[in-house]
C-alpha cells in the first residue's frame, strides 16, 4: 500500500471513486454523476502545503483517496478543515481509510492545522465508526437536512481537536 499526495493524472481516478459512492446514498450529497472536467477547478484549489489531497495506490491503482479543504473560507477558520475521504468498493475493509485518517492527523501539525471537521450522514455508519475510531467527537447534528431519493437525512458533525505544536 504507497500512500502519496495526489496529482493531475489521479483526477479520473479520483472521480470514478467519487462517483462509486452517489448510487448508495451513503457518503455523498451529489446525486448524479460528476465529470473529470467538473472537478478539476476542485482539485486545484487543493495546495501540497496546506489542503492536500492524498491517494492510497494498491498494485498501482488508486484505491482510496482523502482531500482536506477549508472550512468557511473565512481568516478566521485557516486552521480548520474538513476531512473528505473515499474508498473504492473493491477495496473497502481492507484498512484503507484507517491509513488515509491517520496520516491526515499526524500531518496536521506541519500543515497548522488544528481542527478536523467530518460532515456526515447519520446513516452512514461505517463513515461514523472510522471517524470516532480517531478520536471525532460529536459536534452537530443537524436533523432531515438532507433529501435523498424522498427520503430525509440527517448531518452529523465530528470534530477533533489537534494539539499545535509549541514553538521552541
Amino acid at each position: 500500500m504507497n500512500l502519496r499526495t495526489a496529482v493531475e493524472s489521479d483526477l479520473a481516478a479520483i472521480t470514478r471513486i467519487y462517483n462509486a459512492a452517489i448510487p448508495g446514498r451513503l457518503a455523498t450529497a451529489d446525486t448524479e454523476v460528476v465529470s473529470v472536467e467538473s472537478r478539476r477547478d476542485w482539485f486545484y484549489a487543493h495546495t501540497i502545503d496546506r489542503h492536500p489531497i492524498w491517494v492510497s495506490e494498491q498494485d498501482g491503482v488508486v484505491a482510496g483517496w482523502l482531500s482536506l479543504q477549508p472550512f468557511y473560507g473565512r481568516p478566521a477558520y485557516r486552521k480548520t478543515v474538513e476531512v473528505s475521504i473515499y474508498v473504492d468498493p473493491s477495496w473497502q475493509g481492507q484498512g484503507i481509510g484507517k491509513k488515509l485518517m491517520r496520516h491526515s492527523i499526524e500531518s496536521c501539525p506541519e500543515l497548522e492545522i488544528t481542527t478536523l471537521l467530518g460532515f456526515i450522514f447519520g446513516h452512514n455508519q461505517p463513515s461514523l465508526n472510522l471517524f470516532h475510531r480517531f478520536g471525532f467527537e460529536p459536534w452537530g447534528h443537524l436533523p432531515q437536512i438532507a433529501e435523498l431519493d424522498r427520503a430525509e437525512r440527517d448531518l452529523v458533525i465530528l470534530g477533533r481537536r489537534i494539539k499545535p505544536q509549541l514553538n521552541q
